[in-house]
C-alpha cells in the first residue's frame, strides 16, 4: 500500500509539472507572438505608407504635364488640319525636346481616329508615329471623360509604363489626345534595397510592379471572363503569362494585416501581408514581410514561460526534499562513516597481503604477480624494491645480483641510464625527475621506445599507505600494426587522389571535345547553308522565267531536293544545339486542338498526294509544354508515318493517362522489329521499308528523343510486324484558365503588284559569299527592286555615304572579321541615318534573334524562302513609311 501511494503521488507530481509547463509555454508564447506580430505589422504599415507616398509623388510629378501640353496651339493646329511632312517633323522635335526636359519616357500626340500624329521617339526603330492606339483605354477615357490613366506594356516598344492622357478640345469638341508615358522601373530598382517583397497590383489584382522578377505578372485572385476579355482587347500585358499566386491565409490581424503561407518551396516560412489602397490610381500596394522574428519571439517566450513553471515546481520539490533529507542526514552520515572504515580496512589488508607475499618470496619474485603479461615492480614509501615478476626482469634484462628486496629504485634508474634508456640530457636530472614523480604519488601513463625498437606502455599508480606500483606492457606489435595501417591509408589516399586527377582530366578532355564537336557542327552547317541559300534563290528566279510546264516541274524537283537538304542540315544543327544545351525552351499552357488541326491540314495534303488518308481526332485538352518543340516531335512522327505507310491511313489523336495526355500517331506500315526499336532513335538509323525516293537521313527520331529528354516528355513506341506502329509522346495536362491567347499572326504578303512597296525600292545586300550576293540581286530585281549594292562588307564600307542611303538593307551576320550588327552601326555613321535592316543568317542564336526584335530589325534564317523574305521586306517598308 505504501509503494502504491508513493507511485500515485509521483505520477500526480509529473502530470502537474508537465501540464503546467505546457500551459505556461503555450500562453506565454501566444501572447508574445501576438505582441511582436502587432509591432511588426505597425512597422510594416509605416513602411508601406512611405512606399505609397514615393509612388504617388513620382506619378504626381508628371500629372499636370498632359494638361499643359493640351493647351499648346501647335498641337491643336495639327489636330485641326492634317500637318504637312515639315510640320509633322517640327511637332516631333518639339515633343522630343519637351520629353528631354521632363525626363518622361515618351510623349505622343494621337488624332481623333486613334492614329499617332507625332511622338518624341519619332527617330527610334520603335517609333509610335503612325501606330493606331484607338483600342487603348487611356485614349478612350480621354475622349469620353477628358483625361485617362492606364498601366500597360507598350505594343511598339515592349516596355511597360503608366500612360497619362488629356483630351485636346476646341469649342467643346475633342479633337485628339496627348499622352505621356511614365516608366516606373526606376521605382522597382529602389525597392530592391528592401529585404521585404514589395508589390503593386492594378484594379484586376494583377501584380505589375515588384522588386522580385518572379512575382511580376501574378494574379492575386482568379479573373472573370469579362476581365480577361477586357485585358486582351486593351493588350494591357501583351503576351505575358499571368500565373496565379498561390497563398493560404492562416490568420487575420486586428489592423487588417494577414498571416499567409505561400505555396512556394522557396518561401516556406509564414509571411505578414499588409496592403495599402491608392484610390487616385485604383491600385493597391502590398508588402510581404518575413514574420519569423515574431515566431522566434513567441518561441523564446514559450521557453521562458515553461522554464519559469519548471523552476517553480523544482523549487517546491527542493524544499520538500530538503525536509526529508534533514530527517535522514544523521543516519546517512553514520552509514557513510561505517562504509569508509570498512573500505580502508580492506585496502590495508590487501596491501599487507601484497607486502607479505613479497616478503615471503626467496629472492623478491612474487608468485602472485607471475600470471600477469606485463612487467610489474612494487616499491615502498622509501622508494625501495618490495616485489617484482619475471616479465619485468626480461623486459629490462637486469643482472640477477642487481634486483633484490630493499634495493633503492634509484640504482636501477642509474643502471638504465648507463645503457641510454632514460633518453638524452643530463643523467642526474632525469633520475631526479623520476624520483620526484614517485614521491608525489600521482598516477601516470606514457610510452617509451627502446633502442631495439621495443615500445613500452608504462602505467604507475600510488599505494594507499605510500609506495608505488608500476607496470610495463610491450605494445610493439600494436604500434607496428598502427604504422602499417597509416602507411596503407596514405597509399590509398595517394592512389585515390591520382585516380581523381585522372578522372577530372578525362572529364575536361571529354567536355572540350564535345565543345569542339558542337562548334564544328555549327560552323560546318553555316558554311553548307551559304551555297544552299544561293541555290534556292537562283531556283526561285529560274522558276519565274520558265513557261514550259515540264521545265517548271523540273525546277520544282530541284527546289524540293534543296528543301530536303535544308531539312537535313537543320536537323544536324538542332542535334548540336540539343547536345550543347543552348536550345531555349518556353514552356507554357496552351490548347492542343489548334496544333493538331494545323498538323492535320499540312500533312493531309502530303497524304493525299501519296494516296493515303490522314485522320485526326479533335480534343479540348490543355497541355503544358513548349509548343514549337512539341510541334517538331509530332511533325517527325507524322513524316515517318507517311513515309513508311504504302497504303491505308494515318491517325493522330490523344488519350488521357492520369495527369498526363498521351498524343499518339498510328500508321499502317510494315512495323518495326523489337530488336530495332531502340536503335531507330539513334542518329542516321533508318529502316529500309520506306518509300525509296523519300527515305530520310535518319535524324528525325534522334531529334525527337533529345527534345523529349529536354522537356521531360516520355517518348514511347508500340509496333506490330505487318500491322503498323504507334509513336506517342506523354505531356502534362494543364488548366484552361492558364492559357494565354497567342498574338495575331502577321499578314503574309503576296507576289508584288505594280503598287507594291518593293517596286523601285533601293536595296543593299551585304554578304561575304559572292554566289549569295548574285542570287539575291537576281531575286530582288525580279521583284522590281533597285539593287544599288550586292557585295561583301568591305565594299559596302568603301562606298557608303550620306548620298546613297538605302531604303532597306539585307545583312549577313558572320562575315569573317565582320559581325553584322557591328557593321550596321558603322554604316549608319557613314550614312548619318538608320534605314530598316533584315538580318539574313545561318546562326540559330536565340540571343541574336531577341536582339533583332528589341531593335525592330527583321530576322530570317538561311536558307531563305523567297516568299518569307518578300513578306518581311514589305512589312518593314510599310512600317518605316508609316
Amino acid at each position: 500500500m505504501y509503494w502504491l501511494s508513493r507511485h500515485r503521488m509521483l505520477l500526480l507530481t509529473v502530470l502537474v509539472m508537465v501540464g503546467g509547463t505546457v500551459l505556461c509555454a503555450v500562453a506565454a508564447g501566444h501572447y508574445a507572438w501576438r505582441r511582436a506580430l502587432g509591432e511588426e505589422s505597425s512597422q510594416v504599415q509605416r513602411q508601406l505608407q512611405l512606399y505609397g507616398q514615393g509612388l504617388q509623388q513620382r506619378i504626381d510629378r508628371f500629372g499636370t504635364l498632359p494638361q499643359v501640353l493640351a493647351l499648346d496651339p501647335d498641337l491643336l493646329h495639327a489636330l485641326r488640319v492634317p500637318p504637312s511632312p515639315a510640320e509633322r517633323q517640327r511637332l516631333n522635335l518639339k515633343l522630343q525636346r519637351a520629353n528631354e526636359v521632363t525626363r518622361a519616357s515618351t510623349l505622343t500626340l494621337v488624332g481623333h481616329d486613334g492614329v499617332a500624329v507625332a511622338a518624341s521617339n519619332w527617330d527610334q526603330p520603335t517609333s509610335n508615329v503612325g501606330e493606331n492606339y484607338s483600342y487603348r483605354p487611356y485614349y478612350r477615357q480621354a475622349l469620353a471623360k477628358g483625361r485617362g490613366r492606364f498601366y500597360g506594356i507598350g505594343m511598339t516598344t515592349g516596355v511597360p509604363g503608366y500612360y497619362l492622357s488629356q483630351a485636346i478640345e476646341e469649342d467643346g469638341q475633342r479633337l485628339g489626345v496627348v499622352v505621356i508615358k511614365v516608366e516606373l522601373s526606376a521605382l522597382e530598382q529602389e525597392w530592391l534595397s528592401s529585404p521585404d517583397v514589395v508589390l503593386a497590383s492594378d484594379d484586376h489584382d494583377v501584380v505589375f510592379l515588384a522588386n522580385r522578377d518572379s512575382w511580376r505578372y501574378r494574379l492575386l485572385r482568379p479573373l472573370g471572363a469579362d476581365e480577361r476579355r477586357e485585358m486582351l482587347e486593351a493588350r494591357q500585358y501583351a503576351d505575358r503569362a499571368l500565373q496565379p499566386l498561390r497563398a493560404r491565409t492562416e490568420d487575420v490581424l486586428a489592423d487588417g494585416g494577414r498571416m499567409v503561407r505561400l505555396l512556394d518551396p522557396a518561401l516556406p516560412q509564414p509571411m505578414l501581408w499588409q496592403s495599402l489602397p491608392l484610390p487616385a490610381e485604383g491600385w493597391n500596394l502590398h508588402l510581404l514581410h518575413d514574420a519569423s522574428a515574431a515566431t522566434s519571439a513567441g518561441r523564446a517566450a514559450a521557453l521562458t514561460g515553461g522554464a519559469a513553471w519548471l523552476a517553480l515546481g523544482f523549487l517546491v520539490l527542493f524544499v520538500q526534499q530538503r525536509r526529508r533529507l534533514a530527517k535522514h542526514r544523521l543516519r546517512s552520515r553514520r552509514e557513510l562513516e561505517t562504509l569508509l572504515k570498512q573500505h580502508a580496512q580492506e585496502l590495508r589488508t590487501a596491501q599487507d597481503g601484497l607486502l607479505q607475499a613479497a616478503t615471503d618470496a626467496d629472492s623478491g619474485l612474487s608468485r602472485s604477480l607471475e600470471h600477469l603479461p606485463q612487467g610489474v615492480v612494487v616499491i615502498d614509501r622509501d622508494l625501495r624494491l618490495v616485489a617484482w615478476n619475471s616479465r619485468y626482469l626480461e623486459l629490462f634484462r637486469f643482472p640477477m645480483d642487481l634486483v633484490r628486496v630493499g634495493r633503492p629504485i634509484e640504482e636501477l634508474f642509474r643502471f638504465n641510464a648507463r645503457r641510454g634508456l632514460l633518453g638524452p640530457g643530463p643523467v642526474d636530472e632525469a633520475i631526479e625527475r623520476r624520483l620526484n614523480h614517485l614521491r608525489s604519488g600521482r598516477p601516470h601513463m606514457r610510452e617509451s621506445e627502446k633502442d631495439d625498437g621495443t615500445v613500452l606502455e608504462i602505467r604507475g599508480n600510488p599505494l594507499p599507505d605510500g609506495g608505488f606500483v608500476t607496470s610495463y606492457a610491450d605494445i610493439t606489435s600494436y604500434k607496428n600494426a598502427a604504422r602499417e595501417l597509416r602507411s596503407l591509408a596514405d597509399a590509398l589516399e595517394h592512389r585515390i587522389a591520382e585516380r581523381t586527377r585522372d578522372l577530372d582530366e578525362a572529364r575536361r578532355e571529354a567536355e572540350q571535345a564535345n565543345r569542339y564537336k558542337t562548334r564544328f557542327v555549327a560552323s560546318a552547317v553555316h558554311d553548307l547553308l551559304q551555297p544552299l541559300n544561293a541555290a534556292r534563290m537562283f531556283v526561285s528566279v529560274l522558276r519565274g522565267k520558265l513557261s514550259d510546264p515540264a521545265q517548271q516541274q523540273t525546277s520544282d524537283h530541284i527546289d524540293a531536293a534543296l528543301a530536303a537538304q535544308d531539312a537535313i542540315l537543320n536537323s544536324l544543327l538542332d542535334i548540336s544545339r540539343l547536345e550543347s544545351g543552348s536550345l531555349q525552351v518556353r514552356v507554357r499552357a496552351f490548347s492542343l486542338s489548334p496544333l493538331l488541326e494545323t498538323l492535320a491540314r499540312e500533312f493531309g495534303i502530303a497524304a493525299q498526294s501519296r494516296g493515303l488518308q490522314l485522320d485526326w481526332v479533335d480534343t479540348r485538352a490543355v497541355v503544358i509544354s513548349d509548343e514549337a518543340l512539341l510541334r517538331r516531335i509530332l511533325q517527325n512522327f507524322l513524316s515517318n508515318a507517311l513515309r513508311y505507310t504504302p497504303r491505308g491511313r494515318v491517325l493522330i489523336g490523344c488519350r488521357r493517362a492520369g495527369d498526363q495526355l498521351r498524343i499518339e500517331v498510328h500508321d499502317q506500315g510494315p512495323g518495326i522489329p523489337e530488336s530495332l526499336q531502340g536503335e531507330i532513335f539513334e542518329e542516321f538509323r533508318r529502316l529500309n521499308d520506306g518509300v525509296e525516293q523519300e527515305r530520310g537521313a535518319g535524324l528525325g527520331l534522334a531529334i525527337v528523343e533529345r527534345i523529349g529528354r529536354l522537356l521531360g516528355h516520355r517518348i514511347s513506341l508500340h509496333s506490330t510486324l505487318g500491322k503498323g506502329s504507334v509513336f506517342a509522346v506523354s505531356v502534362a495536362l494543364g488548366r484552361a484558365d492558364e492559357v494565354i491567347a497567342p498574338p495575331t499572326a502577321p499578314v503574309i504578303a503576296t507576289e508584288p503588284s505594280d503598287d507594291s512597296p518593293l517596286r523601285q525600292c533601293r536595296v543593299w545586300s551585304i554578304d561575304d559569299d559572292p554566289h549569295v550576293c548574285a542570287a539575291t540581286r537576281a531575286l530582288l530585281e525580279r521583284w522590281g527592286c533597285h539593287v544599288e549594292l550586292a557585295d561583301g562588307p568591305q565594299g559596302a564600307v568603301e562606298i557608303a555615304s550620306a548620298l546613297n542611303v538605302p531604303q532597306l538593307l539585307l545583312l549577313d551576320v558572320r562575315m569573317g572579321q565582320w559581325h553584322g550588327p557591328d557593321l550596321y552601326e558603322a554604316l549608319c555613321k557613314l550614312w548619318q541615318a538608320r534605314p530598316p535592316v533584315i538580318l539574313v543568317t545561318a546562326e540559330r542564336d536565340d540571343a541574336l534573334k531577341a536582339h533583332a526584335a528589341e531593335n525592330g530589325w527583321g530576322f530570317l534564317l538561311k536558307p531563305v524562302r523567297p516568299p518569307a523574305l518578300r513578306a518581311l521586306m514589305t512589312q518593314l517598308l510599310l512600317r518605316h513609311r508609316g
